[in-house]
């Protein structure tokens, strides 16, 4: 495990792949950790030098206390990118961590070859949403949301199938920071990108699931704002399709980096 300590907040971050190869950083979702993007991992670690890491408030990163911020959550990316030494990379988000690598994108694009995109929009739900998880989060704890939050990452199909699957996620639910994720929906409820991304000017791959009720399709969709991008639907997969269908999403990854110069 590698950990660093980035304007105060320390960060939990892997490493994968051959040193000197195209290099690719891995953002998670609300409510995860960086672990979500392993068998992705596995498939592409062979070409690429892979960072995933937990943002602040998940995993085994620090939750300092109060709101998060799009720019608190970008500053510990920038940083974590400085310390591993990526000048250069592609960037993949899902969710929140999407919203990260928008926000990214609009900051330094000097520094990305491409992006992808996965579940995410520039505007995910609204403010009263969010105020209504927050409260829930803080009165109840994660265990208070645990199965509508599954429920939303993950296809009837998968949810059916593969029932320990299911439950060693909402493991990894319950054993989150619950004050980290409140802190972390107050940036899905303070950030509206929707003006912005059409300013982004970078190769983007972006993925929806066809069963995801967190962030649906025709909201996916509002990313492709962004000039050139391409978009793809996956079927039989919720919100994390790096879990559901790790295969068909890293094949898509490849071959869209391989299109833009990136590998």
């Amino acid at each position: 495990m590698n950990f660093v300590r980035i304007h105060g907040v320390l960060l939990h971050y892997r490493l994968a792949g051959p040193e000197g190869a195209p290099a690719l950083a891995l953002a998670n979702s609300l409510g995860t950790d960086a672990r979500i993007w392993d068998a992705v991992i596995d498939e592409l670690a062979a070409d690429y030098r892979i960072l995933s890491y937990d943002k602040r408030g998940h995993g085994l990163s620090d939750s300092p206390e109060g709101d998060y911020r799009l720019a608190d959550h970008l500053d510990d990316l920038e940083g974590l990118l400085d310390h591993v030494g990526f000048d250069r990379l592609a960037l993949g988000g899902v969710s929140v961590g999407g919203l990260i690598a928008q926000g990214f994108a609009l900051r330094a694009p000097e520094r990305l070859a491409a992006l992808v995109l996965c579940n995410t929009a520039p505007l995910m739900g609204d403010a009263a949403m969010w105020a209504a998880r927050i409260e829930t989060v803080r009165r109840q704890g994660l265990a208070g949301l645990a199965d509508m939050v599954t429920e939303r990452w993950f296809s009837p199909d998968f949810r059916a199938a593969r029932p320990d699957d299911l439950a060693g996620w909402r493991n990894l639910l319950l054993r989150g920071d619950a004050a980290g994720y409140a802190a972390t929906c107050a940036t899905l409820r303070d950030t509206d990108l929707s003006d912005a991304i059409g300013a982004i000017d970078l190769p983007s791959l972006i993925v929806a699931g066809a069963d995801d009720l967190a962030a649906p399709v025709d909201l996916v969709r509002h990313c492709t704002a962004i000039a050139g991008s391409r978009f793809e639907i996956l079927d039989g997969v919720g919100h994390i399709p790096s879990i559901e269908q790790p295969e068909k999403l890293a094949a898509l990854m490849r071959q869209f980096l391989k299109e833009a110069g990136h590998g």
